[in-house]
């Protein structure tokens, strides 16, 4: 018979260096160009490893929830807009979800270049659902 003995716990990850922390912040500032999954992932996997990160995700996540919100608000006004103008609308309605994303690249560059240097970044407009 052998000897089983159970699997050692693992360890809790090591605290993010003061450099680590804000450059996991920027990146989940600079990933929100890509939607919401990017600073999702890296508040997840950070939040608890650095407090600069935990932060920065958060208003990162806040911000790409508003965005997705926008975006679905657009998709339904262009939608029933096309309808009652028999189409008319269509020719216009992207232009409403080009803006949208221009100013999410814009806030989210912002946002990198704010938290690469170390400084709290807060977007002009976001629902903060996550605190």
């Amino acid at each position: 018979m052998t000897d089983q003995t159970p699997p050692a716990a693992a360890q809790p990850a090591a605290p993010l260096s003061q450099a680590e922390d804000r450059q996991w912040a920027s990146f989940a500032h600079l990933g929100g160009i890509l939607w919401i999954l990017p600073p999702l992932i890296i508040w997840l996997v950070f939040k608890d490893r650095g407090s600069f990160t935990n932060q920065e995700g958060k208003e990162s996540l806040n911000f790409q929830i508003t965005i997705t919100i926008a975006h679905v608000a657009i998709m339904i006004i262009n939608a029933i807009l096309t309808v009652v103008t028999f189409g008319l609308w269509g020719l216009f309605g992207g232009l409403l979800t080009f803006a949208l994303w221009v100013v999410t690249i814009i806030f989210c560059i912002q946002g990198f270049i704010k938290a690469k240097d170390g400084i709290a970044y807060r977007y002009p407009f976001a629902l903060r659902l996550i605190k």
